[in-house]
């Protein structure tokens, strides 16, 4: 099982991490470009594999407008989502009051931490990240990694492809499925190190930070997880009032991608990986190439929940009782910083003060509070966020027919087995070999005599003949 099975793998590596993290902290933390490593791997391979799902789906749907509908109704379920998310951890962060009682004074927490741990950088406004999504350079968007732009330019090529038509550039097309399948080969030979990267991010996350921080925000940490369990059952309830499909049969069938996500604390080492399970799950390609990739910048349900009863968790640490109008101010301000987040070093704590300087009663120091615990806090944030965008893919894909359901409940009961798309590739190959084989079989056969029996007594021997074709 431990030779097979990734998630086994994963598992082991995990524990390992925490172990070695924890008895020789020196050892953990030095282990952390194994982590790092891998991210950068997959990273490298996300944008080229987003271009081509998305190129391939738009190309196959034949239909531009319904793309375009698509994309609409993925930011209203993305939005409503998010809402729902910030809202929530709202109402449990006036609950539990996790900063309750702390009285911390601000005079004495260090602002300049904030600023060495956000690079001095700053969230982007509403017109420069509408702007930034649009690409300067076909090739920097590329190399700069920026998914939003790289969807667009996916989009501009597929409706170029319907435009144009299959007759004009009848080898496009053929050449981007084919360059999918050397991506996805690719990305299966990196994911070979899975194991090695969650060790290395996870004894260094245990090395660096230790568990001294579960009882100093004990409270926190555990209003923020639970907050993030009661969305993902809301998330469960409506995936199943919308599609019919189970949420826990979902995260069954994506574990090993869901524990790896946790070990290395981010979503995008999994991006390659959810995408070929959810085609395979019955999401069409198109509805899968712009939901998911566009859901990594719009829909940070996690983070939604993080900031939001971190915002509060600030403010009664200090000892300011926002009223209800300001805390509708923090919905807003937070309904638009997250989402220019994605990609943004320290996004978090840029939120967090943006957020604080909007409402005018929060000292932008205090936000250096939750530098101690941002860490732990990202195994939350990556799996809601994930969770999140991957039912956001099923529900859209329901709404726009591009859902093979039947197909659906059988992979997520385990009727129908995932096959990695480089698996599936050598099959395919192996298939066409035989076929191949058969038809030069069937051509010999004209040439070559049937084999005769051996007449018995008192019969005749038939007449020679050729094989015409397979008998």
């Amino acid at each position: 099982m431990l030779r097979t099975s990734l998630f086994a793998q994963v598992g082991v590596a995990l524990l390992a991490g925490v172990l070695v993290g924890r008895l020789w902290p020196d050892a953990g933390t030095a282990a952390q470009p194994l982590g790092d490593g891998f991210v950068r791997l997959i990273k490298a391979m996300i944008a080229p594999l987003v271009f081509c799902v998305v190129v391939a789906g738009i190309t196959k749907a034949g239909d531009l407008k319904s793309f375009g509908r698509m994309g609409l109704k993925a930011l209203i379920w993305f939005e409503i989502a998010t809402t729902v998310a910030l809202v929530v951890g709202l109402l449990a962060g006036n609950l539990a009051g996790p900063g309750k009682g702390m009285n911390v004074d601000p005079a004495s927490l260090d602002a300049s931490a904030v600023d060495e741990k956000t690079g001095g950088g700053e969230l982007p406004s509403t017109s420069e990240f509408i702007l930034h999504s649009l690409p300067d350079s076909a090739v920097g968007a590329f190399a700069e990694n920026s998914l939003l732009q790289v969807l667009v330019l996916a989009c501009l090529a597929g409706a170029a492809l319907l435009h144009l038509g299959h007759t004009k550039v009848p080898a496009i097309l053929p050449a981007i499925e084919q360059a999918q399948e050397v991506v996805f080969a690719i990305v299966g030979f990196i994911m070979k190190l899975a194991p090695l990267a969650v060790f290395g991010a996870t004894a260094h996350l245990v090395g660096e930070y230790g568990l001294g921080a579960l009882s100093t925000y004990g409270k926190l940490i555990a209003v923020c997880y639970g907050v993030a369990l009661v969305f993902l059952v809301l998330l469960g309830l409506a995936l199943k009032a919308l599609t019919g499909l189970s949420l826990w049969k979902f995260i069954r069938y994506t574990r090993e991608e869901m524990l790896l996500a946790l070990g290395t604390a981010s979503s995008e080492t999994v991006m390659p990986r959810m995408m070929q399970k959810l085609r395979q799950a019955g999401c069409r390609d198109d509805a899968v190439g712009l939901v998911l990739p566009t859901g990594y910048s719009f829909n940070l349900d996690g983070a939604s929940i993080y900031l939001s009863i971190g915002t509060l968790f600030i403010a009664q640490a200090v000892g300011v009782d926002l009223t209800l109008g300001q805390q509708v101010t923090v919905v807003l301000v937070l309904m638009l910083t997250s989402k220019g987040m994605a990609g943004v070093p320290g996004s978090a704590f840029l939120a967090l003060s943006a957020t604080a300087s909007a409402l005018g009663v929060i000292p932008a120091g205090a936000v250096a509070l939750l530098l101690g615990v941002d860490r732990i806090m990202d195994a939350m944030r990556v799996a809601t966020n994930l969770l999140g965008n991957c039912v956001a893919v099923f529900v859209v894909s329901r709404w726009e027919g591009a859902l093979d359901l039947p197909r659906a409940r059988k992979v997520l009961s385990g009727e129908i087995a995932f096959v990695p798309e480089q698996a599936e590739q050598a099959e395919r190959a192996e298939e066409a070999e035989r076929v191949e084989q058969g038809e030069q079989g069937s051509q010999s056969a004209l040439v070559k005599p049937r084999a005769q029996p051996v007449p018995e007594a008192g019969q005749e021997k038939e007449p020679d003949v050729l094989y015409r074709g397979t008998p």
